[in-house]
């Protein structure tokens, strides 16, 4: 069979692995052939590609980013867009189609199923946030990324008696930030599931340096939300462009929050902004394992034609999902680890948590 492949959205550690394990299971198992299309949906649009074979996935496992190369494309707003995927699909003699990607891409995958396009999906976020699965690849990876950055933030924190803000990835979901949070042994913890509110925030920090602890430090996922002024109700924007999902450029909350912190508290206050850190590099263990597995279950669903579907990690095991129940909803924080977090933390009457 002559199978494409195409990586889509943000890079995250682990795409790589994904690329390694199909082609090498569809090599080995089922002599397919494969081609890959470059930078996501516009390789299909504008027909660039690449052959795959074991060659051009030699040594690629420990890599991070994508040797397909990536990008935000939405075919459903170039004109003709959907009917050019399909056209290249046909020139290339494509007969079925992988497509590695978040809820964005995958969006894409479901119109060209619904178009008679024999594809298949793989998830890949790296806030953790898709629907129907457990986990997905690059989560792993940018926690323990951000765990570390925490920790070298404790040791100038505490030598300077600062407040440091850091800033993390987390549209719509607060899970690099919860996680990393607990891990890397944060005071607060805000994610976009809670809208907080600043005064409460800078009261508890006053109350723990009067305890005598004369650092803080404060995690927030970048979508996190104010409950009042500055900015209420909704996430801080680094400018009012969007992308062609539809997406604002999110950005900036760890700043105005240092900056509202210092003003109440009077604590010298920082913000760190780590930002596409949390992208880069090799991937975890866990990530090139849970890659490899995403990859070897998506080429064996080709195979048993389970097209308009998604490979997804389900009580540890990886099964098939309708593609567009994994694109129905996000994955949010649920209750069950937020109580975990909250077992760790003081409770403010909004349920925003902060550290003893």
């Amino acid at each position: 069979m002559k199978i494409g492949m195409l990586t889509g959205g943000g890079d995250c550690p682990g795409l790589n692995a994904v690329i390694r394990a199909i082609v090498r299971k569809g090599t080995f198992t089922y002599e397919d052939e494969f081609v890959g299309f470059l930078e996501g949906w516009r390789g299909l649009i504008d027909n660039m590609s690449m052959p795959l074979d074991l060659d051009s996935v030699a040594g690629i496992l420990p890599r991070g980013g994508t040797i397909l190369r990536t990008s935000r494309t939405n075919p459903a707003k170039r004109p003709d867009g959907i009917e050019r995927c399909i056209a290249a699909l046909e020139k290339n003699q494509i007969q079925a189609l992988i497509a590695i990607g978040g809820d964005d891409t995958l969006s894409v995958a479901q119109k060209l199923h619904e178009r008679g396009v024999k594809v298949v999906g793989i998830p890949k976020t790296i806030d953790n946030d898709l629907g129907g699965t457990d986990y997905t690849f690059g989560f792993d990876t940018a926690c323990n990324i951000v765990c570390e950055a925490l920790d070298r933030v404790h040791t100038t924190a505490e030598a300077h008696n600062r407040v440091m803000v850091v800033e993390v990835m987390g549209r719509d979901a607060g899970w690099i930030a919860v996680y990393s949070g607990i891990a890397g042994g944060a005071d607060v913890i805000l994610i976009p599931e809670r809208p907080f509110d600043v005064d409460k925030v800078a009261e508890s920090i006053r109350q723990r340096h009067e305890r005598g602890r004369y650092f803080s430090i404060i995690v927030v996922a970048e979508g996190a939300k104010f409950a009042s002024e500055p900015g209420p109700g909704a996430p801080i924007l680094q400018d009012m462009g969007k992308d062609e999902f539809g997406h604002a450029k999110l950005g900036g909350v760890a700043n105005i929050l240092a900056r509202e912190i210092e003003k109440r508290t009077g604590y010298e206050t920082r913000a760190v902004v780590l930002g596409h850190i949390q992208r880069g590099g090799s991937p975890s263990a866990f990530d090139r394992v849970l890659a490899t597995r995403y990859g070897l279950g998506a080429i064996d669903m080709v195979h048993r034609g389970e097209f308009g579907s998604m490979a997804a990690l389900r009580a540890n095991r990886i099964v098939s999902v309708p593609l567009a129940e994994a694109i129905s909803r996000n994955r949010v924080v649920d209750d069950e680890v937020i109580q975990t977090m909250e077992g760790l933390f003081e409770k403010l009457e909004n349920k925003q948590m902060v550290g003893k």
